[in-house]
């Protein structure tokens, strides 16, 4: 009975860990989702400074096709162990253990990768003003676009100042995508009477605080470590459970082979 209540909390155990694993990827393949978008913002805006392979030392392992690959491979994955728990099958029990070591190898290497953090300095923000004198050119529109959803989503303007869209444009006032309260014209009203209306933080600062860390970066950091954890246990439960079946089984075998086999013997292999 001891060996049967032991193989019972070991399978609980197991349904419980492949259900955070659905969730957990499910999560982790959202947040990649969410900040996919502001990364592809940082890297346009950033392009050909250090600040842009900073960014993508810091982020292409965790927003990279193949650990969405892995994150949806853990999905069928999660599946494969409740079939196998659920039918104490050997065969499936070693395919899941094994894709759980594969998986788990992938997702140490991406934390290897990520775990130097890149050298940026606040003096390479400098570098960003260059980007802005294509502001509004008909050939550049991908980057106007890029300017606009920046400074509106992050509620910032210019680089280190709204200044600095005079200094490096020909244009006379920043753009409506810095006021806080947007309508057109909005930036040339507040430029002129009230400049309390234009967001009074630059760009440059959001941008580097992103790349160092962002609290979407930390949480997919959270999620990798508990899902790696959280992988480790599910190996050691499943060779646990692929022993006592293994065993039960040869003891059934055993004492159907022996003659005068004790029947409370193949009663408990029968359970397991």
């Amino acid at each position: 009975m001891a060996r049967q209540d032991a193989v019972r909390c070991v399978r609980v155990l197991l349904y419980t860990l492949n259900v955070l694993f659905w969730l957990m990827s499910a999560c982790i393949l959202g947040v990649a989702a969410w900040i996919r978008d502001s990364l592809n913002a940082v890297l346009t805006l950033t392009a050909h400074t250090r600040l842009e392979e900073a960014a993508v030392l810091t982020f292409s392992p965790l927003v990279h096709p193949v650990l969405v690959l892995v994150c949806c491979f853990l999905l069928m994955v999660a599946m494969l162990g409740v079939c196998g728990t659920l039918r104490c099958d050997l065969l499936l029990l070693s395919w899941y253990f094994c894709c759980l070591m594969v998986i788990l190898c992938v997702e140490l290497a991406s934390a290897v990768w990520t775990y130097e953090q890149p050298p940026v300095h606040r003096s390479d923000m400098i570098s960003l003003k260059f980007r802005m004198s294509n502001f509004g050119h008909h050939h550049h529109q991908w980057l106007t676009h890029t300017w606009d959803t920046f400074q509106t989503e992050f509620k910032c303007c210019g680089v280190i100042y709204f200044t600095d869209w005079l200094e490096m444009t020909e244009m006379e006032w920043p753009p409506d995508s810095c006021c806080s309260n947007q309508y057109p014209g909005c930036a040339g009203h507040a430029h002129q009477h009230d400049l309390s209306d234009l967001h009074q933080e630059g760009c440059g600062p959001k941008i580097f605080s992103f790349i160092r860390g962002s609290t979407l970066l930390q949480l997919l950091r959270f999620l990798g470590v508990a899902m790696g954890v959280a992988q480790i246990l599910a190996m050691a439960l499943t060779l646990m459970l692929l022993w006592a079946l293994y065993y039960g089984r040869k003891l059934h075998t055993d004492s159907t082979l022996v003659p005068g086999g004790t029947v409370a013997v193949t009663h408990e292999a029968s359970q397991l």
